[in-house]
């Protein structure tokens, strides 16, 4: 079997330093009203972040793998804003905010069109196997630093 590259799934892509990730609302997203159940904008969150530090270059299996530790969520403070709804086309946008040696806060909304329905900051810390604040590997930092426009040192 060839495998297309229109097979992969969509991982979105940054514009401006913004990652942007398209979704489609599926029955199984909704309620019994067709509006999107609370707890999944939390999921489209979630895949949105990671394919955005997948695209930016950060390895989070292979750091996993390594034992050099994992991202868990420490802070999140979600508003909700308009109702998604069945078959909704939405873009989530993610924009790093600020980073620190053991952590990342990451500004993510979800969009449909112009219309915003949730806007979220989500504090991401880094922790080593044993679950203690662990420093970022340092490329890492350069690739948040980067992403944030900021200077990067050579």
């Amino acid at each position: 079997m060839i495998i297309d590259a229109t097979d992969l799934p969509a991982s979105g892509r940054f514009v401006e330093g913004e990652h942007r990730f398209p979704l489609r609302v599926y029955f199984e997203d909704t309620d019994f009203s067709g509006v999107v159940y609370h707890a999944n904008y939390l999921r489209y969150l979630e895949r949105a972040r990671s394919d955005m530090l997948r695209a930016a270059g950060i390895d989070q299996r292979g750091a996993y793998e390594q034992g050099l530790g994992v991202y868990a969520i420490t802070d999140l403070a979600i508003r909700y804003r308009r109702p998604a709804r069945l078959d909704d086309d939405l873009l989530v946008v993610s924009r790093v905010m600020d980073t620190k040696a053991a952590s990342c806060v990451i500004h993510q909304r979800v969009m449909r069109g112009d219309v915003l329905l949730a806007d979220a900051e989500v504090t991401a810390a880094f922790l080593s196997p044993e679950g203690r604040p662990r420093r970022q590997p340092d490329a890492w930092l350069d690739i948040f630093r980067r992403l944030k426009g900021d200077e990067v040192a050579s």
